[in-house]
């Protein structure tokens, strides 16, 4: 008996060990492949900057805006400061591909513009059932450009799903606070998701939380609560948002950069109700 526990308990630390491997092979992988010319002139010598994997103790972060101004920052900027610049050459550009997805009409496109600025929609994709918008982060001397896939919530759309998959580094999957089927069908869009992308980094985002805080106490306790405990079965961290007063926007793609690039900058743990909560 004890054997056979040794050696399941043996099985699951050489899985988390290879899940773990897999996602930074996978990170380092896109990395390479977006920065190879610049990696070839700096090992040559030929530039003194380098791209790597951000050090733990580099608090230094800047962020800008392709094409419009950004929102104002958090108060966890104080942690990841921010600035603003408009930088036009993209020849140093590091890509990474974040993908939203849930239901229709829950803040998704309202979300995304809070948090870049950028209020034109991409036409040629949108009548495909899908949004993409860029943003630019200036974090410690390297240029990093947000590739950001907003897939539409209708049934029509969901063939985009492997698409907007397929090498991202994050996956947010969001719901309608107000809406226990939205939450309900967050599920949904994780499992679909995960069939073409097993690294990506996962959020939970409830959207709409200055409606939420009007419902009974009651009912935002038990939606609450299911909520952490889709998000602590799928393990991913859950933020509770509102784009329309900047609650928690920026804090989710902090959230990410930090997580990606081994930033030295930690959230803070909120499960009181009545409070955007933030679970992990």
């Amino acid at each position: 008996m004890k054997q056979q526990q040794w050696q399941l308990c043996r099985k699951r630390t050489q899985f988390n060990i290879k899940k773990k491997l897999l996602w930074r092979i996978s990170i380092l992988r896109r990395y390479v492949r977006s920065v190879w010319s610049q990696f070839l002139a700096c090992w040559s010598g030929k530039i003194s900057g380098t791209y790597r994997p951000l050090p733990p103790n580099s608090a230094a972060a800047t962020t800008a805006v392709s094409s419009s101004s950004s929102s104002s920052s958090s108060p966890a900027a104080a942690a990841l400061p921010l600035r603003l610049s408009y930088g036009k050459d993209a020849s140093d550009l590091v890509s990474l591909k974040i993908s939203l997805f849930g239901d229709s009409n829950i803040g998704k496109t309202s979300f995304l513009t809070k948090y870049t600025g950028v209020t034109k929609r991409d036409e040629e994709n949108t009548g495909m059932g899908i949004n993409h918008v860029d943003k630019i982060l200036d974090v410690k001397g390297a240029r990093i450009s947000y590739s950001i896939w907003d897939v539409g919530g209708d049934d029509s759309s969901h063939n985009q799903i492997p698409i907007a998959s397929k090498d991202s580094v994050a996956m947010l999957f969001m719901f309608d606070l107000t809406s226990r089927r939205t939450l309900k069908s967050v599920i949904t869009w994780y499992q679909e998701a995960r069939k073409y992308n097993q690294t990506a980094v996962p959020v939970f985002i409830g959207t709409k939380f200055d409606e939420f805080i009007q419902l009974p106490i009651a009912l935002q306790w038990t939606i609450a609560s299911q909520a952490r405990g889709y998000a602590k079965a799928l393990n991913a961290p859950l933020f509770f948002s509102s784009a329309k007063y900047n609650i928690n926007v920026n804090k989710v793609f902090k959230f990410i950069t930090a997580k990606l690039f081994n930033l030295n900058w930690k959230l803070e743990r909120n499960l009181t109700i009545g409070e955007p909560i933030i679970d992990f």
